[in-house]
């Protein structure tokens, strides 16, 4: 089995904080630049005053492959808006300003690759990152990306999916650090009714072979799914629910990047500020994960 990593980042002292208190972790992704980096800033300290234990800033980028079409629309708008990857650093590093909010970049790897691993990872780690999670990167390829980020004090956040053998969540728990990240489904983002009738199977497959915390997303929306996963995981990763929260308030009518004022921006931070709560209400109310045998 392999061992939580002992690297005391924010993210790894939150999920202590966790365990401890026998509580399941929100993590809320949302995409960077969508519709400005401003706004984003905003619904970042919102999020995290709401509850969120761990922000995922997702890193805009034209051909996003295993996202829905909502966080692909928040792709399109972000970098339409002119966001990028040295402008979402710097974005972190005015939140770490006012925050403390464990955050994790979640990117696909080309927007790394054109920095660099060593400027990116130097960046990343200057201007406040915890963490990052390259979705399309593989932990047979991921040799000298966790060599770069481990030395720049940077957790590796990998994927576990359903479809992956017993032997490759070896693999992907020894590649990780902070948590795991574990697919729900097959598929790509977005908001689902239900949770998939064998994820209590995975999730034990998976904490056969790694004592990290372990993330649940892909399809998590309501406060039902927080509540059951209370007894299974150590976190849920709520992503396309949110993403829509700010595209209703901000694009409603048409609104161009022009007339997304200050009110629409407004509404979207209390939109998810209140997603936010309710979820992490039902996680306080949920089954603990200590008190259910899995």
């Amino acid at each position: 089995m392999t061992a939580a990593n002992s690297n005391p980042t924010r993210i790894s002292r939150r999920f202590a904080e966790l365990r401890a208190a026998g509580e399941l972790g929100i993590v809320a992704f949302i995409t960077a630049g969508d519709p400005s980096l401003d706004a984003t800033h905003r619904f970042v300290l919102a999020l995290a005053d709401a509850g969120a234990d761990v922000i995922e800033l997702g890193v805009p980028f034209s051909d996003p492959l295993a996202d829905g079409p909502t966080i692909q629309r928040a792709s399109e708008r972000a970098l339409k808006a002119g966001a990028t990857l040295a402008g979402i650093l710097d974005l972190v590093k005015q939140v770490r300003e006012v925050s403390q909010v464990p955050l994790v970049l979640f990117s696909y790897y080309n927007p790394v690759f054109q920095m660099g691993l060593e400027k990116f990872a130097a960046a990343a780690s200057s201007a406040g990152v915890d963490g990052v999670l390259i979705t399309d990167l593989t932990p047979e390829e991921s040799e000298e990306y966790r060599r770069i980020l481990v030395a720049h004090h940077l957790d590796t956040i990998f994927l576990g999916a359903p479809t992956s053998t017993d032997e490759r969540l070896v693999k992907i728990a020894a590649c990780s650090s902070g948590f795991l990240y574990l697919i729900s489904r097959t598929g790509v983002t977005g908001a689902k009714d239900a949770l998939p009738d064998d994820l209590p199977t995975l999730v034990r497959r998976v904490r056969r072979v790694t004592e990290l915390p372990i993330a649940v997303g892909f399809g998590i929306s309501l406060p039902g799914h927080v509540s059951v996963l209370g007894g299974l995981a150590d976190a849920a990763v709520v992503g396309s629910a949110l993403v829509s929260e700010i595209e209703k308030a901000t694009t409603s009518g048409g609104a161009s990047s022009n007339t997304t004022s200050a009110s629409s921006i407004n509404a979207a931070a209390a939109a998810l500020a209140e997603r936010v709560r309710s979820l992490k209400e039902a996680a306080r109310r949920g089954l603990s994960r200590r008190e259910v045998a899995i």
